[in-house]
């Protein structure tokens, strides 16, 4: 049963924490803004940034089901909305003429040959969080298909009618910024960019993640990564790398930074062999030196 929405920053704040997200006061702003007024929530970030996580934390906080369409290149209707089981809307036919009645455009476009696929799902079922997730891989004119469900939560069907959601859906779009998204998507949501958290922040991800994970290496994973986000590379990590990271750290038993350790397992913090051609080696052992010399506090992030 879906519980009650957040009543205050606070405790919306509180929410999020509890499913093990830690935001930071603006992003819990806007959540609870977009709770409470009843808009869909658009966050934009990098890759890893933690943007499609808000939407399952917010589905299980609240007791909602999680609807997701994962967006992509060719996307259209039929594939996120609905779509018509011609082959059921035939054997229809075939039967009312073998029992000799006439077949009408009403029965066969009825709503029991609906195939419903994540949009129409989220409008029609029990109450649920709809993940429109990576919006802008889709191509920019299925932007248009969504525009009559953010903006009054129904979706229209030529041959059937208007099917209106009961319960609105919490919506949550997110994009990478591969291109822009139209303003017309934009209008009609509560907007957030979500970028890389703090030191602080992701110490405190990290520490509610993988509460048994040594603190000296839990501090000095995430001075580390926040070095590397302010170097020269094609592609930084993000929390999710951060995590997978110190994941991959702690089955090797690992209490501390070493150079050669991080040279082993670079393949779990960054996704390109540029990148990591480029950190591994002297570069490493310098930051980890680094890490290692300097207080968190005075490290150059």
């Amino acid at each position: 049963m879906a519980g009650p929405f957040p009543s205050s920053v606070a405790e919306t704040e509180r929410l999020l924490a509890a499913g093990g997200y830690v935001a930071d006061r603006a992003l819990a702003t806007t959540v609870f803004l977009a709770l409470s007024m009843g808009r869909p929530l658009f966050l934009e970030g990098e890759p890893g940034t933690g943007k499609t996580e808000i939407a399952k934390v917010l589905a299980g906080g609240l007791g909602r089901r999680l609807v997701r369409l994962q967006c992509y290149d060719g996307l259209d209707l039929s594939a996120a909305a609905y779509e018509w089981n011609h082959a059921r809307q035939l054997m229809a036919i075939r039967l009312a003429e073998a029992g000799g009645e006439a077949s009408s455009e009403a029965g066969i476009y009825d709503r029991r040959f609906l195939q419903e696929r994540p949009l129409l799902a989220a409008l029609s079922g029990p109450p649920s969080v709809l993940l429109i997730d990576e919006l802008d891989r889709a191509d920019e004119p299925f932007e248009a298909f969504l525009l009559e469900i953010l903006a009054d939560f129904q979706l229209s069907i030529p041959e059937l009618g208007t099917i209106r959601a009961e319960t609105p859906p919490i919506v949550v779009l997110t994009s990478n910024r591969t291109r822009e998204v139209h303003d017309a998507i934009r209008r009609r949501c509560l907007y957030q960019w979500v970028d890389y958290p703090d030191a602080a922040r992701e110490r405190a991800i990290l520490a509610q993640r993988m509460p048994g994970l040594p603190a000296a290496l839990s501090a000095q994973v995430v001075d580390f990564v926040q070095q590397v986000r302010g170097g020269d590379f094609f592609k930084f990590p993000g929390v999710a790398e951060t995590l997978d990271w110190a994941a991959a750290l702690s089955s090797l038993d690992a209490t501390e930074l070493e150079p050669v350790l991080v040279d082993e397992t670079l393949g779990a913090l960054l996704k390109y062999q540029d990148d990591i051609a480029k950190l591994r080696g002297a570069e490493a052992a310098r930051l980890v030196e680094a890490v290692k010399q300097a207080p968190a506090a005075a490290l150059p992030f």
